[in-house]
């Protein structure tokens, strides 16, 4: 299969269709975490459908100072990836094609969920951002589209506009391609030095580091749910000697804090330490949030959250987060 190349929304509407019509929408700069979206993509359209890929560099989602010119741009690498991984066509529109009558007038703001973490370091970056996706949208006229959760506050901006909107399409999340050394995949690795990029991996060291305390705790919890917390039990225990591991397993089951914070704590340590390094890490934000909206979660949350961190190393501004899930606290029976 030849993957084909196409400039204008006219060449791609012509397309004989069959099938769902999948989108992956990208910036460009394709590596594996692109192609494993691709992939998803194809199995959803399955072989009567078709996969369309959207390369184009948005300059309505660059603010001043930021590396619209930097980035990269390499179209001819784009669609080898693009093939190897199933896509049926790249679509490859200029400025003009996206942007007519030069920058919109009117366009789509994210709201207040916009104006948090990300928002708040790249003012209006979600604004351009949803208002490319719109148009994409409009233009690809797709039955699904693909996104990372790399970008997870981006990811649940287009998903509540799609709903609040009507747009009728089914968006689908894919979980975050790393490297093997944890690093999350992202265009903007190729900047880093090999010193930046060992101290980059503090970022994925500290989600990781979240994770697994929460993990921790929620065994713990677990095991206290299933040993009662009586007198009388503690008593029998004590003779083989497990009361204190009961009696530390309540604690940590029916403590208020509940997860949140320590987990907070346990990813905060690692990247307290990157800021050392040489060179440093940067931290622009640590967050435990709420996927709905973005806003830090309570001790006493239960159910998604996503732990998230934004740095920058050296030039090069990285993100990557996890999603968590919290139980409820509940006492042990």
């Amino acid at each position: 299969m030849t993957t084909a190349l196409l400039r204008t929304a006219q060449e791609l509407h012509a397309r004989p269709r069959e099938g769902r019509r999948a989108v992956v929408m990208t910036m460009g700069a394709l590596h594996e975490g692109h192609a494993g979206l691709i992939r998803a993509a194809r199995r959803i359209a399955g072989p009567d459908g078709e996969v369309v890929v959207t390369v184009f560099v948005n300059p309505l989602q660059f603010g001043a100072g930021e590396d619209l010119d930097r980035y990269p741009r390499t179209l001819e690498a784009d669609l080898k990836v693009a093939e190897q991984a199933g896509a049926d066509a790249v679509f490859a529109p200029s400025v003009e094609e996206v942007y007519p009558g030069g920058d919109p007038q009117v366009r789509i703001t994210a709201g207040p969920m916009g104006e948090r973490l990300e928002g708040a370091s790249r003012p209006g970056h979600f604004d351009g951002m949803l208002t490319v996706v719109a148009k994409l949208l409009h233009l690809t006229r797709p039955d699904v589209a693909l996104y990372g959760q790399k970008d997870a506050q981006q990811l649940a901006l287009i998903r509540r506009m799609v709903r609040d909107l009507n747009f009728g399409i089914e968006i689908v999340a894919v979980p975050t391609a790393r490297e093997a050394d944890g690093l999350a995949l992202s265009s903007r690795n190729r900047f880093l030095s090999p010193d930046e990029r060992r101290t980059a991996l503090a970022l994925s060291r500290a989600l990781f580091a979240g994770r697994d305390r929460h993990a921790a705790q929620e065994a713990l919890r677990a095991r206290a749910r299933e040993v009662p917390a009586t007198q009388a039990r503690a008593e029998a225990l004590s003779a083989i000697g497990e009361s204190r591991a009961a009696a530390d397993a309540h604690a940590v089951a029916t403590a208020s804090p509940g997860g949140p914070a320590a987990v907070r704590a346990a990813a905060r340590q690692v990247l307290d330490d990157a800021a050392h390094y040489d060179p440093p890490l940067e931290l622009d934000y640590l967050a435990l949030v709420d996927p709905s909206d973005f806003t830090e979660i309570g001790d006493d949350h239960t159910g998604e959250a996503v732990l998230a961190v934004a740095a920058r190393v050296g030039a090069t501004r990285l993100i990557d987060n996890i999603p968590l899930t919290f139980g409820p606290l509940g006492a042990a029976s």
